[in-house]
């Protein structure tokens, strides 16, 4: 539901049961009274006719989904003012017969208080549908004041989990160096103790011939 809407809405349905008003008083007086009557009615007329528009431009400028029922209550307002338009020309024609006040109001009197009376249970409704619409228009601004709040707190905690495995990935990369620098130095010391096996094994073999020689040359003389 389109606030910008609600509003024309509310605004139309305070004009039209004045207006409604304003008809059935109209039609019980005369002279200039009556004219003075009128064009009260015919100015809060235009009133009404200008808030249709609105509503009209408003409505098609909303989605499908949404347009499709602002539209339809529209038509609805289309058809009460054009009610209240016939209303005022029944009361604005002049009697061909120059009919009395009385035989006036017996014609038309109870036909224009079932008018009224059909136009202000449709705005009563009306506006129990805009309070209704405003209850839960109300309602969905607090759920969603809740979920944002909810959405910046997740934020947050995401956020700081970010930070968190960033700062856990840079320590692994760490000891992978420190691991990669480590496997480096037991392999120069693994190459360097094989060279130094070699070494003394060359020497251990030099020292045994050494001793058989000497040994041989003692058992020799």
């Amino acid at each position: 539901m389109s606030t910008v809407f609600e509003g024309y809405e509310r605004q139309y349905c305070e004009i039209s049961a004045s207006l409604s008003r304003k008809c059935t008083g109209a039609a019980a007086l005369d002279g200039e009274q009556k004219k003075q009557k009128v064009s009260e009615i015919k100015s809060g007329m235009e009133d009404a006719e200008n808030l249709i528009r609105k509503m009209d431009l408003e409505a098609r400028s909303l989605q499908p989904s949404v347009k499709a029922g602002l539209l339809a209550k529209l038509r609805e307002y289309k058809s009460d003012l054009n009610n209240l338009k016939s209303e005022v020309k029944r009361i604005t024609t002049p009697n061909g017969k120059n009919t009395s006040r009385e035989e006036l109001l017996e014609s038309g009197l109870a036909d224009t208080l079932a008018v009224s009376a059909d136009q202000r249970g449709r705005l009563l409704m009306s506006t129990d549908r805009l309070n209704n619409s405003s209850e839960r228009i109300k309602e969905s601004r607090r759920t969603m004041l809740e979920t944002e709040e909810l959405g910046v707190s997740i934020l947050q905690d995401l956020h700081q989990q970010r930070q968190s495995l960033l700062h856990a990935h840079n320590t692994l990369h760490g000891v992978d160096d420190n691991i990669g620098k480590s496997k480096k130095v037991l392999t120069a010391m693994s190459r360097r103790m094989d060279k130094n096996k070699w070494i003394i094994g060359g020497i251990i073999i030099t020292l045994v011939l050494a001793i058989l020689l000497i040994l041989y040359f003692k058992l020799a003389h």
